[in-house]
């Protein structure tokens, strides 16, 4: 059986992570893998910290910590709120480890013997008043090609062009704010991008089913022609080169990053290495296919850079099969921004409700095809509707109703006939549908597929009416019942890698032990008959409480409405 490899893009450790974050490649990740879990497949989903780069020590500074420690601590707070959202991940690693230190340097050398890298004398900005070169994300300006006047020296924000700190109008320190700059020259080491073009290209042509944003945004990239790309930079922290006259030098952020899911991986295994070996996932792997996660902005570093580190290291790395990309969250048109502090964090968002609602609420709006936008009253609208009103109260007023009239389990009596017959040929369809949508990651398609289950129930319900049917034919009823019964154990099981602590809650209800590897592939006549008369039953705490008026009202007064 293949073994599944899913790496989400690594959240950047200069604060919590915002909403857009957790739908661009965290949450689907999960999405997948439990799915995966539960088709009875070997999984491992990895992750971890981004914790190199120039964000990080200003994030520093502005903490007043020194970087590692500020890391370390940084790390810690995403770990707890990955779990706090029920993310599942099989290790939560980080790249400042040695694991990733030491692959770093490995892939950087092998690159370099194989005359892919090369020193270079750059010019590049250095910063008067704070008495030191500026590395491109500590030069900030106005970007030349969109005008947007908070453009970072290695990438605009608001465009998504790669720049060069030079590029920028009107640079100033990130620091400092001082515009008291001047060019200098520095040495540095460069992909030889332009060399392994025609590899790259190869390779990306070699997958046609990638989704149409990946597979443009890569070969946009190709077409306007690969250049040769600084990987080192003037800081402390970092991954040290480790050559003889880059003692000052360390590795780029974008170079180290995606090496980190080799590391972590490695740093899974060295936690058990008796039973886990890190390079039959990575090295000679050709019984895994991996799947990668990450929003629009990373794409070009997924497509193209890692890929062209792999090719040039001429060593047999597993490389991504599949890469799920997505477009941007806004909030209420306008970007989420960690920097910039504005939209919904993880922490603000998990002490106001439960992570199910947050899951739910982001995957039926994942942006798979276009940006997406985050209102309040979509979301309560969204979560008060489908969650509380389709799952939540069909749970409730059939378990309450049937304890109130033939008490805390299944009721004996009657039998079922044509329309559980038809209800299950119904769901047979839609179930095929919605394996098929998380087989082939089509998120939203997925979710309406879901809904449209739990819909069924409810349509289910009003027709055959059991507290009306329980007057005049009781057996009747209580045939209905037991229908509607087993659907509660069928919505657990397929709503487990979307709602995961809801499906807990009515497992337990259902007296049920439900596990990871539980799935349902067809066969629903037989599924509604799979919890017989007897079974004891109790009655859960309200699945999912409506959110209010006055609630929207304060959130938005508290994080921002349409005037944001």
């Amino acid at each position: 059986m293949t073994r599944h490899l899913i790496t989400s893009a690594l959240p950047y450790i200069n604060g919590v992570k915002h909403l857009g974050n957790l739908v661009g490649s965290m949450l689907p990740s999960d999405l997948y893998a439990r799915y995966l879990r539960a088709q009875g497949h070997e999984v491992l989903l990895i992750c971890a910290t981004d914790e190199h780069g120039t964000p990080a020590e200003l994030a520093a500074r502005e903490a007043g910590l020194e970087v590692a420690d500020f890391c370390a601590e940084q790390h810690e707070v995403q770990a707890r709120l990955g779990e706090a959202f029920s993310l599942s991940f099989d290790y939560f690693g980080r790249s400042s480890s040695p694991q990733n230190r030491e692959l770093t340097q490995h892939f950087g050398n092998k690159l370099f013997e194989n005359g892919f890298i090369e020193e270079r004398v750059t010019k590049q900005v250095f910063s008067i008043d704070d008495d030191r070169f500026l590395p491109d994300r500590y030069v900030e300006g106005t970007c030349p090609h969109c005008d947007y006047d908070k453009a970072r020296g290695d990438q605009c924000e608001s465009c998504t062009r790669l720049l060069d700190p030079t590029d920028l109008i009107n640079p100033r320190s990130a620091i400092s704010g001082s515009t008291n700059l001047e060019v200098r020259e520095s040495r540095h080491l460069f992909l030889l991008q332009s060399k392994l073009s025609d590899e790259i290209r190869a390779w990306v042509n070699k997958h046609q089913d990638w989704p149409v944003l990946v597979s443009s945004i890569a070969l946009k990239w190709l077409d306007e022609g690969l250049h040769d790309r600084g990987i080192t930079r003037d800081l402390k922290w970092g991954v040290p080169v480790g050559r003889e006259g880059m003692e000052d030098k360390v590795y780029y952020v974008w170079f180290d990053a995606p090496i980190e899911y080799i590391a972590a991986t490695w740093e899974w295994a060295d936690e058990d290495p008796a039973n886990r070996d890190w390079k039959s996932w990575w090295y000679e792997a050709d019984d895994v296919r991996y799947t990668e996660f990450m929003a629009k902005d990373n794409i070009p570093f997924h497509t193209v850079t890692f890929p062209g580190t792999q090719l040039g290291s001429r060593e047999p790395w597993k490389m991504v099969d599949y890469i799920k990309g997505f477009n941007w969250l806004n909030y209420y048109g306008g970007k989420f921004s960690t920097s910039q502090k504005r939209g919904i964090f993880m922490s603000d968002a998990i002490e106001m409700l439960p992570a199910d609602y947050w899951r739910y609420y982001l995957l039926a709006n994942a942006p798979e095809n276009s940006d997406s936008s985050f209102t309040w009253d979509g979301f309560a609208g969204t979560c008060n509707k489908d969650l509380a009103d389709t799952l939540g109260n069909f749970v409730n007023r059939i378990l309450k109703f049937c304890s109130s009239k033939f008490g805390a389990a299944l009721p004996e009596g009657g039998e079922i006939g044509a329309r559980e017959d038809e209800l299950a040929a119904a769901l047979d369809k839609r179930l095929a549908a919605y394996n098929t949508y998380l087989e082939e990651l089509q998120i939203r398609k997925a979710m309406q597929e879901l809904r449209a289950i739990w819909v069924m129930g409810n349509e289910y319900l009003t027709e055959v009416a059991p507290w009306t049917a329980f007057k005049t034919d009781p057996e009747a009823a209580a045939a209905s019942l037991r229908t509607a019964i087993n659907l509660i154990r069928i919505f657990a099981i397929l709503s487990a890698p979307v709602i995961p602590n809801a499906s807990r809650q009515l497992s337990d209800a259902l007296d049920l032990d439900l596990s990871e590897t539980d799935w349902i592939d067809g066969d629903m006549l037989g599924q509604l008959k799979v919890l017989k008369a007897g079974h004891a039953f109790t009655i859960p705490d309200v699945l999912f409480r409506k959110i209010s008026d006055d609630e929207i009202a304060e959130w938005e007064a508290k994080f921002g409405g349409s005037a944001a």
